[in-house]
């Protein structure tokens, strides 16, 4: 890809954006276990949410988001407050280009000068190898950006009809002190 890739916060702006890369994965992959594709008004929703206490990041391709990547709480207790979940999606016209990578490490960034210091991932994975909705990309993708296997649940999603296992990778962000500060808001 020749253009430059633009990696900023998200705003109001680009929900219809959003909304549009993400319904590809809803309605067409066991990437999400999702059913029914959020609309523009319902991912706003979510980016507000989120976007008060941690990152929300899209990428921009000659003036278009084609991607975007956020982190959220990773479980609602104090102890957790340096353990996030993230999440990434990328325009299915334009994988495969780097955006993901650029993206990621934008958010690691990111969340790094606020004082996180585990990043955990939940990835679908096939149970077949033919299987039409999921691949072992995204657990392959994870790998070569540093994540860890942490766990691997069975049989936990059912959607097009599939039971599907999920992993889930982890990411070491900065040393693990005794007293460490606690994380500031974005």
């Amino acid at each position: 890809m020749n253009s430059s890739i633009l990696i900023r916060q998200a705003c109001g702006d680009d929900t219809g954006a959003l909304a549009r890369i993400y319904a590809y994965y809803v309605n067409q992959t066991a990437i999400t276990f999702e059913y029914t594709a959020p609309d523009a008004v319902e991912m706003e929703r979510r980016r507000q949410e989120i976007s008060q206490h941690y990152p929300y990041l899209v990428a921009e391709l000659d003036g278009q988001v084609v991607g975007y990547a956020y982190a959220h709480a990773f479980y609602g207790r104090e102890a957790y407050a340096w353990s996030v979940e993230s999440s990434i999606y990328v325009d299915v016209n334009v994988r495969k280009h780097g955006i993901g990578r650029t993206l990621y490490k934008a958010l690691e960034e990111a969340l790094k000068s606020m004082g996180i210091l585990n990043i955990n991932a939940c990835i679908a994975i096939p149970r077949d190898e033919d299987d039409p909705y999921v691949t072992y990309d995204s657990l392959n993708f994870h790998k070569h950006l540093g994540y860890i296997l942490a766990g691997h649940l069975h049989h936990s999603g059912y959607k097009f009809d599939r039971w599907y296992d999920i992993v889930w990778m982890e990411k070491m962000l900065g040393p693990h002190t005794i007293h460490p500060k606690f994380p500031a808001k974005k």
